[in-house]
């Protein structure tokens, strides 16, 4: 029987360097594809017109060398530009707190660089997440936490339909960071001691408030940082600087802890209330993605998870008139945040999830 091949997504960190060798362990004909997303990275600005590589293509290089496996390049800066960074940047211009990674999962890497490894005739797209694919009884396919709780990212993988479920490998889904760190260093990955990154890869130094004054000046006006009922209380340097459940920052002083809890693009206001304004019975919700089931029916209740690292909330669904979809909480929970997502988990099981419109109090 032939070997299947499997192209590994190698951003050059340990995750998906270890990847690639446990595929090839297992017998896959494996290679790589780095991709090319953006010039201004984490910690560094890279000139591609004038040959210069950034660090995430470098490292990979290196280990595709010690692998023996074949490195790809795939250039997918204009794509990423309009898919992620436009996306990125106008959310926060609407006044909402957007999930980059949530929208480049099913976009790019597992859009555009399936198909570019369909081109290269793998069978396969592996990458290093903590995760994991099932499949039920029906036949359908299912996203699966990670075993190691502190780093399972099922969330982020919740808009990824049946046809590319099929063809996707999760190796480290069954393994915890540390085993992962162990086994690179037992066959000298070079990136084995490489330092782990949460940042949004595009943005230097994680300054997104930075990011935003050089790239959408625009949306940043000066106005009022105001409670419920209107009154003035400080001023702001611009609506996208603030985020919903903020206390800290805020320049103003009251006899009460007080806490963003809307964001007002339209009246170009910040508003602020006690702890209590924060929180919310439930929230609308739109562009439903489900992976367990086709459709929804009115009333199934699951774990809600409202933002990557929140605990999950038990929840009861339902679909408006509208189409939008209702999320009813059975405790109230904090900071609903318009732009994040909603996810939903039966056990470890990811059922879908959905883009969060708005907070509901009733």
């Amino acid at each position: 029987m032939d070997k299947k091949t499997v192209a590994v997504a190698m951003s050059g960190g340990v995750d998906s360097s270890l990847t690639a060798a446990l595929l090839l362990e297992q017998g896959y004909e494996v290679l790589g594809i780095t991709m090319l997303l953006t010039e201004e990275g984490r910690s560094e600005t890279v000139n591609v017109a004038a040959g210069e590589e950034p660090d995430c293509v470098r490292d990979a290089r290196k280990v595709a060398d010690a692998l023996g496996i074949e490195l790809h390049v795939a250039d997918f800066r204009q794509a990423f530009q309009k898919n992620v960074i436009d996306y990125f940047l106008s959310e926060y211009a609407k006044g909402r707190t957007p999930n980059p990674c949530v929208i480049c999962n099913p976009s790019m890497k597992f859009g555009l660089l399936m198909d570019k490894a369909r081109e290269l005739g793998a069978d396969f797209l592996a990458t290093g997440h903590y995760a994991r694919i099932g499949q039920l009884p029906n036949g359908r396919y299912v996203i699966k936490k990670g075993l190691d709780e502190h780093k399972d990212q099922s969330y982020a993988l919740h808009r990824l339909p049946q046809k590319i479920l099929s063809q996707v490998l999760l190796p480290l889904g069954d393994m915890t960071k540390e085993h992962v760190r162990e086994l690179a260093e037992k066959i000298d990955l070079p990136v084995a001691h490489k330092a782990e990154s949460q940042e949004i890869c595009f943005v230097p130094h994680d300054d997104y408030k930075a990011f935003l004054r050089k790239h959408k000046p625009g949306c940043l006006r000066k106005g009022n940082i105001v409670d419920d009922a209107g009154t003035v209380l400080g001023r702001h340097e611009g609506v996208p600087l603030y985020t919903i459940g903020q206390r800290k920052g805020l320049g103003i002083a009251a006899p009460e802890p007080l806490y963003v809890h809307k964001l007002d693009m339209k009246r170009n206001e910040v508003v602020v209330g006690g702890n209590q304004s924060v929180f919310t019975n439930g929230l609308l919700a739109s562009e439903p993605n489900w992976i367990a089931f086709d459709a929804l029916e009115d009333g199934m209740e699951f774990g809600a998870k409202i933002r990557y690292g929140k605990r999950e909330a038990k929840a009861k669904l339902s679909l408006q008139a509208d189409g939008l979809l209702r999320v009813e909480f059975a405790e109230p929970q904090r900071a609903v945040t318009p732009g994040q997502f909603v996810v939903f988990y039966e056990g470890d099981v990811l059922v879908g999830g959905a883009m969060i419109e708005q907070p509901i109090i009733y």
